[in-house]
């Protein structure tokens, strides 16, 4: 060895001493990947993840095959010496532990599936490309909207923290009647302007933890990316239950770390576990019945959400 070279363990540490290498390598020990697809699954601007996968592959870290005109990643693994790999079973635990590697493991593994649908050979020859087809001659509304049409077409379902109204508008098609309520007094007139041509929503001024209404006066109700704004998200669900004789659809974002979020956009709760959702329904009368983590949208830059079904007790 060269007197001036540096010991192993340095020419192996120095490139793990960023955040991000470390969840790049962390990702590609699990996955191959693309630079664009590991951007997606990061949430970083591909010419930053570029640089830290130049800088990875120097080291020996990660190795990169083509496939046609692509150039595909994944963590090393013969070339690694013991230094290496004792570096990272410490790193790797030690990354285990942020909620941002459950983020990025969700997003990988939708990477994966989206494809591994595109690479499937019209039910044969096209049938790999169907979706992203799909997708370009009708549009995203031909996914999940068309099934509110199981919902009851009797009901009178309650939009608790409406916002703008755009469920308020998607569900009015599907049901007798929709109650808005927000207090917000500029959501509401966004609100307004959007449902000017809808004759069965009704739009109120309230919060969420005081409802105008008599109890059991509507058949369900949805509480969507509300519940995290809110002092006292038990209060909220409690009348919510109070007035709400069916189904409780809560939709809100699973427990993170971004605690800038709490200047930058108001939030009072880094989203919630299904055991924080649990307690907090278990003490306004409720049961919860399901928690389902929703599938990320690579493109998407918030945290992952949830979806649960809550029932009185």
């Amino acid at each position: 060895m060269s007197s001036t070279a540096p010991p192993p363990l340095l020419q192996w540490i120095e490139p793990l001493n960023d955040l991000a290498r470390l969840r790049v390598l962390r990702v590609l020990g699990t996955c191959e990947l693309g630079v664009g697809e590991l951007a997606s699954v990061l949430q970083l601007p591909q010419s930053t993840v570029s640089r830290h996968l130049k800088r990875l592959l120097e080291a020996g870290w990660i190795v990169r095959r083509t496939q046609g005109t692509a150039a595909l990643y994944q963590m090393a693994t013969v070339t690694l010496d013991d230094t290496a790999r004792t570096l990272w079973e410490l790193a790797s635990a030690s990354l285990e532990l942020m909620p941002s590697s459950v983020e990025d493991d969700r997003r990988a593994r939708e990477v994966i599936a989206r494809r591994s649908v595109d690479s499937r050979r019209f039910f044969g020859d096209i049938g790999g490309e169907w979706t992203e087809l799909r997708h370009q001659l009708f549009g995203h509304a031909i996914g999940l909207q068309p099934l509110l049409g199981l919902l009851d077409p009797d009901w009178t379902v309650g939009d608790l923290g409406c916002g703008t109204g755009q469920l308020a508008a998607e569900l009015a098609s599907w049901v007798h009647r929709v109650e808005a309520i927000d207090r917000e007094a500029a959501m509401l007139k966004a609100a307004r302007k959007r449902l000017s041509n809808v004759n069965n929503v009704g739009l109120h001024k309230a919060d969420v933890g005081e409802l105008p209404f008599d109890d059991g006066a509507l058949d369900a109700s949805i509480l969507s990316l509300i519940l995290h704004h809110l002092e006292s998200p038990g209060l909220a669900l409690k009348e919510a239950g109070r007035i709400t004789r069916g189904p409780i659809l809560v939709i809100d974002m699973m427990s993170h770390q971004r605690t800038d979020y709490r200047d930058t956009m108001g939030h009072l709760h880094l989203g919630f576990t299904a055991e924080e959702l649990e307690t907090l329904a278990d003490g306004a009368g409720l049961t919860m019945q399901r928690y389902i983590p929703l599938s990320p949208d690579p493109e998407a830059t918030g945290p992952p959400l949830f979806a649960a079904r809550l029932i009185n007790s």
